[in-house]
């Protein structure tokens, strides 16, 4: 490749995860970094060398374009090592990929991935990538970015109410994924249909949902690290509003939502710590009754096992009363006996002048962040 061409090819595989092209002239080429890959992981079993027999079946881990990774098998006679590029089966035809994980480590992720397939169940890795199937494949992924910005015109033309989000051309250059999101149904026959004629390839349209999409394009979290699942998250789980209001947050839609729309995965990491530490709590229903007044929970301070109380008739100062201390009073009122006054028990006060000041700083803050909401 010459210094032009072989630029404009590390341009175009940085988009797929990869730091740059392969020089076509070396098949081996080892182009497999972990700082560039989606998904990458790491091989800490990679210098432990287990028995090998003539009649077992090795299994690799494979990666094709950004989080598209999936597990082939291969024979004692072919051997390979990560960062090579191999040709393994397809639906029909093959596909080029890149070793990410061979090795004891590969049952490992199989198991963490949910994967129970045997060996001879899994689609083969046929040989290393020739000169010829590295050339045809640099020369595929080159069509990418230029195919998905005329889909994206013909699904305008068309008034198609979807969003076209990536496409990943076969290694062969015979078929083209497109993956796409949508609210509905979508009938794309007509789309297809001048897809084809366009490209003369085989098309498949796949639906994904708004995480696997997010995950599969990238981007920086608001926590200013990158999308984790799009670095290490292999599967997604439901995320509700209780896990939120388990942990006290803010019901701000805005705060809580991701960069796909949907609410936040890191909300279950601290999720059972908070559900185990709620455990102590006292129902927050339960009225305090003194004969200074009643008062009514407002919030939680879990891991400082704090709930604050404030009297009906009294709203703007709030009171921080320990748990075991609520339990103590609740306890005594069970049995008719009042208190003189909740300050008693007490660990600290805080007045609702203070959470209006925050509330206008916070006000201000965000102002100054979105400079067009600006009256």
């Amino acid at each position: 490749m010459n210094e032009e061409n072989k630029g404009k090819g590390s341009d175009t595989f940085l988009t797929r995860g990869c730091c740059r092209a392969p020089r076509v002239f070396n098949p081996k080429d080892p182009i497999y970094q972990h700082q560039c890959c989606k998904l990458d992981t790491n091989n800490w079993l990679k210098d432990y060398e287990s028995p090998k027999s003539n009649n077992q079946i090795f299994i690799a881990e494979v990666r094709f374009k950004n989080d598209h990774k999936d597990f082939f098998s291969y024979t004692h006679e072919l051997e390979v090592n990560e960062g090579e590029i191999v040709a393994v089966e397809a639906a029909s035809g093959h596909d080029i990929g890149i070793i990410s994980l061979v090795g004891n480590i590969v049952e490992l992720q199989m198991k963490r991935k949910g994967i129970k397939q045997k060996p001879d169940e899994l689609r083969k890795i046929y040989r290393h990538a020739k000169l010829s199937d590295v050339e045809k494949w640099v020369s595929s992924i080159e069509l990418e970015q230029q195919a998905l910005n005329k889909t994206r015109e013909m699904v305008y033309d068309l008034r198609l109410d979807m969003k076209l989000n990536d496409v990943q051309f076969q290694g062969d250059k015979t078929k083209a994924v497109f993956y796409y999101t949508a609210e509905d149904r979508v009938d794309f026959r007509e789309l297809i249909k001048r897809m084809a004629e366009e490209f003369r390839i085989r098309i498949e349209m796949r639906q994904i949902g708004m995480r696997q999409e997010a995950a599969k394009l990238g981007g920086i979290g608001s926590c200013g690290r990158e999308l984790c699942c799009s670095s290490w998250m292999a599967d997604f789980q439901s995320v509700s509003t209780n896990v939120a209001r388990i942990q006290q947050l803010s019901p701000n839609p805005q705060k809580l939502a991701g960069l796909c729309g949907k609410l936040k995965c890191c909300l279950n990491y601290e999720y059972h710590s908070y559900a185990d530490a709620i455990k102590e709590f006292p129902d927050d229903r339960t009225v305090l009754k003194t004969k200074k007044g009643d008062a009514q929970h407002l919030k939680s301070d879990v891991f400082k096992g704090l709930m604050w109380y404030a009297y009906v008739n009294d709203r703007s100062n709030l009171l921080a009363i320990p748990i075991d201390k609520v339990k103590l009073i609740a306890e005594e009122n069970r049995k008719g006996i009042f208190p003189e006054k909740l300050e008693d028990f007490a660990f600290m006060k805080e007045t609702q002048a203070d959470e209006i000041r925050v509330n206008q700083l916070e006000g201000d803050l965000n102002r100054f962040d979105n400079p067009k909401k600006k009256k």
